[in-house]
């Protein structure tokens, strides 16, 4: 059985690695803009675990009117045998840090994908 997590961290994948940040894994479908994998400092990147690009698409037409909607959607997503497969791989880690290029990464996908760790 999984250890729990002592740590969920949420932070952009632009901000220098730290040493409290334990296990860093890139949660976004794309890689980031301008950013060498070395500078990334990622222990992983789990593109799987990131919504679809159709339901990035969605909600990005009327992002503040559809939030709730999306995490919703996304944790159907996730609702997979593949995918809780994974979240209980990464649960086994005492301290994760989730890593998104997204400006705020506590308002989207990270968040959602952070408290489904949790659980």
């Amino acid at each position: 059985m999984a250890r729990p997590l002592v740590e969920i961290r949420l932070r952009r994948v632009y901000d220098p690695p730290e040493p409290a940040d334990g296990y860093r894994v890139l949660a976004d479908r794309l890689w980031p803009r301008g950013l060498a994998k070395e500078r990334a400092g990622l222990d992983e990147w789990a593109k799987d675990l990131a919504p679809s690009t159709e339901l990035r698409h969605w909600l990005h037409e009327a992002p503040e009117q559809r939030g709730a909607e999306f995490a919703e959607r996304y944790r159907a997503e996730l609702d997979t045998p593949a995918a809780r497969a994974r979240l209980a791989a990464l649960r086994a880690h005492p301290v994760l840090t989730l890593l998104t290029a997204n400006k705020d990464p506590r308002a989207r996908h990270t968040a959602v994908l952070g408290e489904l760790l949790r659980t």
